[in-house]
């Protein structure tokens, strides 16, 4: 079956959970091309009209969970100034390119393709090797503001955790929560709009206390969306009876922090994310995309009340 064309909402600010893999066994990506990888998407985002809201490296794929800004929130000279702090003064800037530029600023595929594109050709380049890189083009889900989004984040924060890698999120240097503790957001590479108003200090609170009191307050949703402080949680690599008991007692509905700590496709596979009437609006404006006959209806997704995905999921987690 033909896949379906990438749900991408063109006339207003749109959140994105972008995620992509490598076609190469293993883990490829070392602290080097980690590295190199976080300098093109603070790169590429001083070009193109984004907003980085947060991001995880890891060894063998990434995410990036990104605010699109349609292209007509910016003037004529907002361009040419991006073009040419991007490029340089040695660099000539046509009023020809802008219309192309337009187009090319505000679109998602060109922004990820940019980043791909040229950690591919690093990595080809440093490891001396030819052929593909990357595996499948990108999956990309629309995410709405507010709780779906602090939720999408904090799944995305917790990779490393889920991994093993490390015993908190902020102890990794290549995601967001990591850059805003360990750089204090360096150049103000990450927005700390989260769109929850218990996220935001109150009015007295401005500035950089401000910024500080949400970061404080995100990273205390992540610990409790984790549950970091109870190691009973972690994942077992065994199943013990204790476990299969407590599990049988709950009648084995997966939980809130289950989704967390364990990898879950909703935030990776769902296309659209959010409330039941945010998926269900959304969906009539991409209907036409899928070959299906029958009307799709958002699907709730248990553990995270009030969250609604497009497709009917695996449960298995």
């Amino acid at each position: 079956m033909p896949r379906i064309s990438r749900m991408v909402i063109d006339d207003e600010t749109t959140v994105y959970h972008v995620m992509s893999r490598t076609a190469l066994d293993g883990f490829p990506l070392g602290d080097i091309e980690k590295d190199f990888m976080l300098e093109l998407i603070k790169r590429y985002s001083l070009l193109y009209f984004v907003e980085i809201l947060g991001f995880c490296i890891m060894g063998n794929h990434f995410h990036i969970l990104v605010k699109m800004i349609p292209e007509y929130k910016f003037t004529d000279e907002d361009i040419k100034k991006r073009y040419v702090e991007f490029y340089g003064d040695d660099r000539v800037f046509a009023d020809e390119l802008v219309p192309s530029l337009r187009a090319k600023l505000s679109n998602l595929s060109e922004f990820v393709r940019e980043i791909k594109v040229g950690l591919a050709r690093y990595y080809n380049k440093r490891h001396k090797r030819r052929g593909y890189f990357w595996g499948d083009r990108f999956k990309s889900v629309i995410v709405e503001k507010g709780e779906t989004l602090i939720n999408c984040l904090a799944y995305i924060d917790l990779n490393p955790l889920r991994a093993g890698i490390v015993n908190r999120p902020e102890d990794y240097r290549w995601n967001s929560l990591g850059y805003h503790v360990q750089t204090n957001n360096q150049g103000n590479f990450l927005s700390t709009d989260f769109g929850l108003k218990e996220f935001n200090p109150p009015p007295a609170d401005k500035g950089l206390k401000s910024t500080k009191e949400r970061i404080r307050r995100y990273r205390r949703y992540v610990y409790e969306a984790g549950a970091l402080s109870r190691p009973d949680k972690m994942q077992a690599k065994v199943i013990d009876d204790k476990v299969v008991a407590k599990e049988r007692k709950k009648g084995f509905e997966i939980s809130r922090i289950s989704r967390f700590r364990h990898r879950t496709r909703y935030f990776t596979d769902s296309g659209i994310i959010g409330s039941k009437e945010f998926v269900a609006t959304n969906y009539q404006r991409f209907k036409h995309l899928f070959y299906s006959k029958h009307e799709k209806k958002p699907k709730p997704i248990k553990g995270l009340d009030g969250m609604y995905s497009l497709k009917r999921l695996s449960e298995i987690i």
